[in-house]
């Protein structure tokens, strides 16, 4: 029997209580972060892709898989095809009036994505949480938020590697007199802060929690504000990447998270 894989388990947590919004949730999320394989009608050219676009009673669809040796079990020959991040593939179609099929026939994970859903994914992606601009008067240990979102912020922070040292969640008080729970990134890298901003918001829906729950911010290791934080908050550590790793050019669709453009 084939290995199961992530999407695999959350889409049979998913069936097994449709009522659990957390689980559709959690599925939605695995898809999102999850490398797919997108079904090709022909080889890329350039920095363009045409994916295979199947008619159905419901509409139309384009197919992806979670293994390579999927797409090669559905499609029985050779066939083109180009690899994406789920966030990739549905910001992609998103107002393209085009479903999607995962994994159709060939494993337990099969289901079709209708537009509209397809839609909500890539506008839920676009969210992130509120960046700090004003004065912070004081910072408190963080209370009151639920464990579900910090084992999302655990998870979701492995996964951005390099883009900072560190991160603190601390309750907080504003000089305005606002209160509420930031997460602090500590020596961001130039230029990420939008995907660490995305990062949090992804988290923070897929654990069912109100954007507003949350703010972040971005501050210097240097910075005294990082060694206030480091007293009173919870550290959450970001992986880094080796040293000496080279980052080449690569093919259109061979980054997960730049999606190329349809014909």
């Amino acid at each position: 029997m084939t290995e199961l894989t992530v999407l695999d388990q959350a889409h049979a947590a998913m069936e097994a209580a449709p009522a659990d919004d957390a689980l559709r949730l959690r599925f939605f999320e695995r898809l999102a972060d999850s490398e797919l394989f997108l079904l090709l009608d022909k080889e890329p050219e350039g920095d363009r892709i045409s994916p295979e676009v199947f008619d159905t009673g419901d509409g139309q669809y384009v197919l992806v898989f979670d293994r390579e040796e999927r797409l090669a079990e559905f499609a029985g020959r050779i066939v083109p095809y180009a690899a994406l991040s789920g966030r990739g593939v549905a910001q992609m179609l998103a107002g393209q009036g085009i479903g999607l099929g995962v994994n159709l026939e060939v494993a337990p994970s099969s289901i079709l994505i209708p537009d509209t859903a397809l839609g909500w994914l890539a506008e839920t992606l676009a969210h992130a949480p509120d960046e700090v601009e004003t004065g912070i008067a004081e910072l408190r240990p963080p209370n009151g938020l639920p464990e579900a979102l910090l084992t999302a912020l655990d998870a979701k922070l492995a996964t951005a590697a390099g883009l900072a040292q560190s991160a603190y969640l601390v309750a907080v008080i504003y000089e305005s007199g606002g209160q509420g729970h930031l997460l602090a990134f500590i020596g961001a890298e130039d230029g990420a802060r939008a995907a660490l901003a995305k990062a949090v918001g992804e988290a923070l829906t897929f654990s069912g929690i109100e954007a507003g729950a949350l703010d972040v911010g971005f501050f210097a290791t240097s910075d005294r504000m990082a060694a206030r934080l480091a007293r009173v908050g919870l550290r959450f550590d970001l992986p880094q990447r080796q040293a000496g790793q080279v980052y080449a050019p690569q093919a259109p669709g061979s980054d997960p998270d730049k999606p190329p453009r349809l014909k």
